[in-house]
């Protein structure tokens, strides 16, 4: 076994271990590190059927958490159109300045909240109704384009009555239904079967990464929790305008 496909491995364990904590984020830095090894075209096809098989898990297993209503009524809807847009935009736009935007508007939501979320910050107002959807729908096209709205979704949804168990639900709820939607895109385009292989080999890494998940978000104190979000947040804009990435 070479090196690269090691370090690749490490790198999924990470990624997976940190949604497993958080319920987003996995694609966006395995997809950020493993580009290092490899081209985001060959990354796509392993680490989204991956993640279904551990949103899958996590959605059954935390099935009575989801908030349905805000599943169905406002997060689903604009993602599942926004996901098509980006699916279908992708093949005709040169995707290098979408990437970079994407990482500045990371950076300047996760510095935001970062800031917010100061000892002696005021709390942040709930936002407003017709900005969620509208945050909603562009996290969709990002993950049409990159498999990795996580973060302009977990923005959007950051001011929402939700503790972190319920959040963390309701997002793997999303990544599960819409991941499931790109895998089954990928085997109708002929991405899908080349990557099985890759895709067994590293299966059993999302076991350990959702043990130690589990584990480490029970570990959390609401504040940490939004703290360790947003952290992961501007790690993932930083990847994503980093000279040395290919993302």
């Amino acid at each position: 076994m070479n090196a690269p496909v090691i370090a690749l491995g490490g790198f999924i364990l990470l990624a997976y271990t940190l949604e497993a904590i958080t319920g987003f984020g996995s694609v966006v830095i395995a997809l950020s590190l493993g580009a290092l090894l490899m081209p985001i075209e060959t990354l796509l096809p392993i680490l989204v059927p991956l993640n279904i098989g551990m949103t899958g898990y996590l959605c059954w297993r935390h099935r009575r958490l989801i908030d349905t209503a805000l599943l169905l009524r406002t997060v689903l809807p604009g993602m599942l159109i926004g996901m098509l847009i980006g699916y279908l935009l992708l093949p005709h736009l040169d995707p290098q300045p979408l990437k970079r935007g994407l990482g500045v508007l990371i950076l300047w939501f996760a510095g935001r909240e970062l800031w917010r979320l100061r000892v002696s910050a005021p709390k942040r107002g709930r936002t407003p109704h017709w900005v969620v959807r509208l945050a909603t729908g562009a996290a969709g096209v990002c993950h049409g384009l990159f498999a990795s709205g996580g973060p302009l979704l977990v923005y959007a949804l950051s001011t929402r009555p939700l503790d972190k168990t319920r959040l963390r639900a309701t997002l793997v709820c999303v990544w599960f239904t819409l991941n499931g939607l790109l895998t089954f895109a990928f085997l109708l385009d002929g991405r899908l079967r080349p990557a099985l292989p890759q895709v067994l080999a590293y299966a059993p890494l999302l076991l350990l990464g959702v043990w130690l998940g589990e584990r480490l978000h029970h570990r959390f104190e609401e504040h940490h929790f939004r703290l360790a979000i947003h952290c992961l947040l501007l790690v993932s804009g930083v990847l994503l305008l980093s000279p040395w990435s290919l993302l």
